[in-house]
Parts: structure tokens; C-alpha cells; sequence
């Protein structure tokens, strides 16, 4: 048991370290050798976690999205209507990508060019896997006019994905602040047109 959370621990400390070596360096300029360095261990040793400095990254990039849902079914569990779930869970996919990469100073497009077909697959399943915790809420919820919960939780995130840090840096998208009242907003919107007429 006690090498299992260790083996957990130095994964967790390489995925870490890749975080800082993106921010500062990029994905071009990072190297095993640097993330060993970073976490104290044999350049071998991280290879017994990963592959290739590719799959690090992407499972970097996983652990994000992985941090997300987990925030995001807490939301569609909380006591509150249907709608306000929705709405606080469309602000927080965007807000928390936001917070996950504002120390970066780089798009994550330009950041991760050189591993972008295998990011376009694994964000296309990212987006799926997020669409079904929301068409979780509305399929239960009575007060929404849709024939089918999922197409319309896919069509909330494609309204909300503009304002994902893909093409843009955090710095170039602007301010938390402002960040979160375009969501809100697009939410609302959004919403608006979603609740039924006859409710």
C-alpha cells in the first residue's frame, strides 16, 4: 500500500512539475530531464509513469479536466433549481480552464502546438465527458423544452467554449472579473431560451 501512494505521489510531483516547466518554457523546451530534476528522480523513473514527454503533458491536461468534472458534478448535485446548476456550472468550466492556465503566457494552442492532433482527440472527448454531466441535470430537470438533453447540453458548451484560454492567453481573454460576467451573460441567454414556455 505504502509504495502505491508513493508511486501516486511521484506521479503527481511530475504532473506538477510539467505544469511549472509549460508556464515558464513551453512544450518545445521542457524536458524529461528538467522534470526529473524538478522532482528528484531518475530521468528512468519517468518513464515508469509515462512514455513520452507527450504523454505527460496530455495527462497534465487530463488531471485538469479530470479536477473539472469532478467540480461540476458537485454543482449538478447541489439542492438548488435546475437552471441555477446549469448556470453555475457553465461558469465554472470556463472560469476554472481560466484559473488552471493563467500563469501561462502563451496560448495553450501555440503552447502545445506540437502535440495538437492528439490534444484535438482527447478535448473532443473532454467535451463529451462534460456534456453528460449537463444533460445529467436537464434530463431530470422538468422545466427546460428540449427533445434531447444531450445535443442541448453540447450546444451550452459550444456557446461557452469562445471563451475557453485555447487561442487566446488568460491575459489576452482579460480580466476573472470580466471573464465571468460574458459567462453569465451567455448563460442567461442561453437559459432564457432553454426554459419552457408553459412552466
Amino acid at each position: 500500500m505504502r509504495n502505491a501512494v508513493s508511486t501516486r505521489e511521484v506521479r503527481e510531483a511530475i504532473l506538477d512539475a510539467t505544469d511549472e516547466f509549460l508556464s515558464r518554457n513551453g512544450y518545445k523546451k521542457m524536458t524529461i530531464d528538467d522534470l526529473a530534476a524538478a522532482v528528484g528522480i531518475g530521468k528512468g523513473s519517468i518513464y515508469l509513469h509515462f512514455r513520452s514527454k507527450e504523454e505527460v503533458v496530455l495527462s497534465h491536461i487530463d488531471r485538469i479536466i479530470e479536477r473539472l468534472k469532478n467540480e461540476l458534478r458537485k454543482i449538478a448535485e447541489l439542492e438548488i433549481s435546475a437552471e441555477d446548476r446549469l448556470r453555475k456550472m457553465l461558469v465554472m468550466r470556463v472560469l476554472f480552464r481560466f484559473d488552471s492556465v493563467q500563469h501561462y503566457t502563451q496560448s495553450l494552442n501555440d503552447l502545445l502546438a506540437a502535440i495538437r492532433p492528439s490534444l484535438l482527440a482527447r478535448r473532443e472527448n473532454y467535451f463529451a465527458e462534460e456534456a453528460q454531466i449537463f444533460a445529467s441535470v436537464i434530463e431530470k430537470a422538468e422545466v427546460f423544452e428540449t427533445d434531447d438533453a444531450m445535443k442541448t447540453a453540447q450546444t451550452l458548451l459550444l456557446a461557452t467554449n469562445s471563451l475557453l484560454p485555447y487561442s487566446l492567453t488568460a491575459q489576452e481573454l482579460g480580466e476573472r472579473n470580466e471573464i465571468e460576467e460574458k459567462t453569465r451573460q451567455i448563460a442567461n441567454l442561453l437559459l432564457k431560451g432553454l426554459i419552457s414556455r408553459n412552466k
